[in-house]
């Protein structure tokens, strides 16, 4: 009898059972029943369901997705920013509040498509970055160190020329212009002298010294108190004008100390140059002009004084006062007499005018003719003073101040024309046209008018090639 052969299948012995369901259950102890031979199984294979094991605890990776099944709530989350839009909503009210113009400030360019029609500065703020003041494009007020106007008045050492005045031809013309009055006074003097008797040679010697008064200080304080109505200046106007003032004569190289400041209360834009050492300024040109268009009047008044026109006007006003004050008496008793021949009819009045061309004849045939220039001195006169003011605005152009000496001109036009209007308005003629000025009154006055005096400061005004 043959030994049955050994059945592979004895591996799964150890594991205490069967390895498959189909497999027969032998009893331990027992040899096996031979049978018909079963296929073989691998027995690696059956240990290999039991991954599905591994499912169960790799089946927690469902549980990953219920975790990360919330990002839907991050949707939910995120499903929060349409309440952005929401609140990003509100800018439309925002252009309807008054509060657009503080977001242009942020963001420039929605103010300044509306900013050109209410505020026309902003575009020509715009059009200027480079000043660093954008917010200044209204002229500064006169005392503020940005006008355009301002000069620095802060100078350490200062050169004195040696040669303080002069005389030009003007003041030469004048002197000789009022030499015919010159002499109509010193007829009247001496006749004057002829009722005093032996004394009526001092009297004549005491006019003729009299006019060394002119650079006599306590009489020009006198004159500039009495007869130009000027006072000094308080403590806060000569803080104003002394470093103004030591400006203009550090540039003409003058000594500003031998000269003295006033001040003429007025609300017109004017100065004065009077006497040897007297300049004068209205309290409107002194509180209302920068200090640059101030220096530029100030250096106008000692353009006169070192021209010699200040004196030499005064000197032939003077020497010529006794002549004038004999002229309106003339005049006065010719009129009264004039009246009383009017109550004796055409005859009285025949009478009293050959009397009166007599007497004229008589005194022109007597002094050669010489009355008869007393006729065209006032034009005469006049020319000579159109000519100085325009000396004394080359003086102040030559010292740097002619841009704010024109800025004055204008000014000055402008307040003339006011005064003008105003004047018509009281005169009820108030919107017609002013009435132009005739010749005579052209040729009779001091003063050039203001295109004229323009004109001739063009070569100071034109910038340097």
């Amino acid at each position: 009898m043959t030994q049955p052969p050994s059945i592979p299948p004895e591996y799964p012995e150890p594991t205490g059972g069967p390895a498959h369901p189909d497999a027969a259950q032998v009893p331990p102890g027992r040899p096996p029943v031979p049978g018909p031979r079963q296929p073989h199984i691998p027995p690696q294979e059956p240990p290999y369901p039991q991954p599905p094991q591994y499912p169960t605890a790799a089946a927690q990776p469902p549980q990953y997705p219920t975790a990360a099944a919330q990002p839907p709530q991050y949707p939910t989350a995120a499903a929060q920013p349409p309440q952005y839009p929401t609140a990003a909503a509100q800018p439309p009210p925002y252009p309807a509040g008054p509060q657009p113009p503080q977001y242009p400030g942020a963001g420039p360019a929605p103010h300044y498509p509306s900013a050109p029609q209410p505020q026309p500065p902003y575009p020509h703020a715009a059009a200027a970055p480079p000043s660093p003041y954008p917010q200044t494009s209204a002229v500064p007020p006169p005392g503020s160190p940005l006008h355009p106007h301002h000069i620095d008045t802060a100078r350490g050492r200062v050169h004195v020329s040696s040669r303080q005045r002069h005389t030009d031809a003007t003041a030469f013309g004048n002197l000789l212009l009022h030499l015919p009055n010159f002499l109509c006074s010193l007829v009247v003097v001496a006749l004057v002298s002829l009722v005093l008797g032996d004394f009526g040679l001092l009297v004549i010697l005491v006019w003729l010294a009299s006019g060394a008064l002119v650079f006599h200080r306590p009489t020009e304080s006198a004159l500039a108190r009495h007869l130009l109505r000027l006072r000094y200046p308080t403590p806060q106007e000569r803080a104003t004008l002394e470093p103004v003032w030591r400006e203009v004569t550090a540039r003409a190289g003058v000594e500003g100390r031998a000269y003295e400041l006033w001040v003429e209360d007025s609300d017109s834009l004017n100065a004065v140059a009077a006497a040897g050492h007297i300049v004068g300024v209205t309290s409107f040109a002194l509180n209302r002009l920068p200090n640059g268009e101030l220096a530029a009047v100030m250096a106008h008044e000692l353009g006169h004084h070192v021209g010699g026109h200040a004196w030499s006007g005064l000197l032939g006003h003077w020497y010529a006062l006794p002549g004038r004050i004999a002229w309106r008496l003339l005049r006065a008793v010719t009129g009264f007499l004039f009246h009383v021949s009017r109550a004796f009819s055409c005859l009285g009045v025949a009478f009293f005018g050959l009397c009166v061309g007599g007497i004229a004849f008589a005194t022109i045939s007597t002094l050669y003719g010489l009355p008869l220039l007393l006729l065209g001195m006032p034009y005469a006169l006049a020319a000579v003073g159109r000519r100085s003011e325009l000396r004394a605005d080359r003086h102040a152009a030559a010292l740097g101040f002619a841009p704010m000496l024109a800025a004055v001109l204008e000014k000055l036009h402008q307040q003339e024309q006011e005064q003008e209007q105003a004047r018509l308005a009281a005169a009820g003629q108030g919107g017609g046209e002013p009435p132009k000025e005739k010749a005579a009154s052209r040729l009779l006055s001091s003063h050039p008018d203001y295109h004229t005096r323009l004109h001739h400061l063009q070569e100071y005004l034109q910038p340097a090639r």
